[in-house]
């Protein structure tokens, strides 16, 4: 069941100024798109290892709300990025975080994040606590 409509609005502010698409949110799978734009970038023209982070924390997070108890709240208390390849402005990112461990104080989410032809850019674990 798609979960999408459950994330609150007042969680994306910061995900709507990274440009981040959610394409669906079950309790099993985030998945969002993001498009490297050049304000996003660093001098060489491709994506900035932050807005990575920032991206692949947004999903984690996101898996973590739509698996929160009625007024549950998040946290990232940890997050781990190893950055495999570049992505040039114009690249169209796919994220997809899928959970690891899902307990009654903390969440383990990782993100995947790819381009669209299947290239790995980044792969990213984090920890969620739960509040």
């Amino acid at each position: 069941m798609d979960l999408t409509d459950q994330i609150p609005d007042r969680d994306l502010p910061f995900s709507k100024l990274l440009g981040i698409e959610f394409v669906s949110a079950t309790k099993d799978k985030i998945v969002a798109t993001l498009v490297v734009r050049p304000d996003l970038c660093t001098a060489f023209d491709t994506v900035h290892g932050g807005c990575l982070m920032a991206f692949a924390d947004t999903l984690g997070a996101t898996g973590t709300i739509v698996n929160l108890p009625q007024n549950g709240r998040t946290t990232t208390i940890e997050s781990k990025t190893n950055f495999i390849a570049p992505a040039p402005v114009g690249t169209r990112l796919i994220g997809e975080a899928t959970p690891i461990h899902r307990g009654r104080r903390t969440q383990i989410w990782q993100t995947r994040i790819a381009t669209e032809a299947g290239r790995l850019v980044a792969l990213i674990t984090q920890t969620q606590m739960v509040l």
